[in-house]
């Protein structure tokens, strides 16, 4: 299992929108092959900063049958007008899980 993050942050103001159009995308997810989970978190000490926590089953699901795609362009369509630069992302296994 491969998790994907992606550091967004988003222009001043523009939170609401951008979380309706990330709510939007959520069946994007739920349809798109390999997709795990998917999750939304927002920092506190930064409202205008999101973490996308995707759960993919390998790391080809997201970087080759998922970017690029006509679901990736739809969802990009959603929510990258909100965008203040591009998002940072990475991809980690799980090393050790505990309480």
């Amino acid at each position: 299992m491969i998790l994907e993050i992606a550091q967004i942050d988003v222009k001043p103001g523009s939170e609401a929108a951008f979380e309706a159009g990330i709510a939007k995308a959520a069946p994007i997810f739920q349809a798109a092959e390999g997709c795990r989970s998917f999750a939304l978190r927002r920092s506190v000490e930064k409202p205008q900063r999101y973490r996308l926590l995707i759960e993919w089953e390998t790391l080809e699901a997201h970087t080759r049958d998922f970017t690029g795609s006509q679901a990736w362009q739809d969802y990009r369509a959603m929510v990258s007008p909100y965008f203040e630069a591009p998002p940072s992302v990475e991809h980690t296994e799980l090393t050790l899980r505990a309480f």
